[in-house]
């Protein structure tokens, strides 16, 4: 089956590509692993960027039950401080975002296999990418668009992840007080090991979602019991979030090999690589739905004016390459120890400083990229 773009990942990336794609009258083929949307280790979070993409996109996250988020609070020890956030921002569960996301892939016409893995993606031709799937059946197309998230495809990979970070989502119905004091706030809570997040989500949950280093996790036991108890004797702010409340996933979701800071440099020629496969950014700024937007919005637009993939993965990473490295050096200091007893106490006293943050580790839209790839 031949195609004029072929798009490897259904989820907020390569659902975004390929509606820009199809969109601009291309013939899309859209290949996703899993049968049906589920919940993802994903911190959830709308930043004012994804905002605007997801209403370019035509996914109206407020009548999915998005929930407005208005303030960041930063816990460490038991000392916690809060400060507004600098953009509109909003919290939405993964699996409400790609189910929408993928119903607008539909109606823009794109052929949509679900349930499909692709096993391999080589060269046909000189001028032709062949994807081969789980069951032998192979798809072809001159640009393939490589959107697969946190899980690489053999032969196209990703360094390892030097610090070992092991990822864990849970999704709570907290307690009626623990409930209205979390509020419209997305809360960062510090540990010796790493750092986890708690906000609330649609249908009044909260999601907290959390990374350690894997030398965190083996004093804890290699048991979720053990880390989460582990973690909230070393930040009571999140024993006193979570006293009283009812998990409601049987087992954490888990992820692991998640190579924060990367970004890649060089591609082939017809291969985009976009979301988690062109960038990984430290998850505490929240930007990772953002960043999937914001490459697949450049690589369609890259496409439209026939710029070959080559230029493109360089000019990405230029782009983002200074938000990049100040959000991995902040990173690095919330795990420093002096970082986390001082910061809650900073914050305090100039509110300002998240802002500065925030700001400085968005990964904005270029004035270059045409918003227009994304229009009807």
């Amino acid at each position: 089956m031949q195609d004029e773009v072929l798009v490897l990942g259904g989820g907020v990336a390569g659902c975004a590509a390929s509606i820009a794609l199809a969109r601009k009258g291309r013939s899309v083929t859209l290949i996703e692993r899993e049968p049906t949307p589920r919940h993802k280790v994903c911190g959830e979070f709308l930043s004012g960027e994804a905002l605007e993409d997801l209403h370019a996109l035509g996914i109206d996250v407020a009548s999915l039950g998005a929930v407005p988020i208005d303030y960041v609070r930063l816990a460490a020890a038991r000392r916690a401080a809060e400060a507004p956030l600098p953009f509109p921002a909003a919290s939405l569960t993964r699996k409400a975002l790609d189910t929408a996301l993928i119903a607008e892939a539909v109606t823009a016409g794109i052929r949509v296999e679900r349930g499909r893995s692709v096993q391999s993606l080589s060269r046909a031709t000189a001028n032709l990418w062949q994807a081969t799937l789980d069951d032998g059946t192979t798809y072809e197309a001159p640009s393939v668009f490589l959107a697969t998230g946190k899980h690489d495809l053999r032969g196209h990979g990703r360094p390892k992840d030097p610090h070992q970070w092991v990822a864990f989502k849970m999704y709570y119905r907290l307690s009626a007080a623990q409930t209205a004091d979390l509020g419209d706030a997305s809360e960062l809570m510090l540990y010796s090991g790493g750092y986890g997040g708690i906000q609330p989500v649609e249908d009044g949950i909260a999601n907290f979602c959390l990374v350690v280093k894997r030398w965190y996790f083996a004093r804890a036991g290699l048991r979720w019991e053990g880390l989460l108890a582990k973690m909230q004797q070393d930040c009571p702010h999140l024993a006193m979030r979570l006293d009283g409340a009812e998990p409601l996933l049987d087992k954490p979701i888990v992820v692991t090999h998640i190579p924060y800071g990367y970004i890649r440099r060089t591609t082939e020629d017809g291969l985009y690589c976009i979301g988690d496969q062109a960038a990984v950014i430290p998850s505490f700024t929240g930007d990772g739905i953002s960043i999937a937007l914001h490459t697949a919005r450049r690589a369609a637009a890259a496409y439209l004016a026939e710029e070959a993939a080559q230029v493109f993965q360089p000019k990405l990473r230029s782009a983002m390459l200074l938000q990049m490295r100040l959000a991995k050096a902040a990173d690095h200091a919330l795990n420093n120890a002096l970082a986390r007893a001082v910061l809650p106490f900073c914050l305090r006293v100039w509110p300002g400083a998240m802002r500065v943050t925030a700001m400085l580790t968005r990964v904005s839209q270029p004035v270059a990229v045409a918003p227009q790839a994304f229009a009807n």
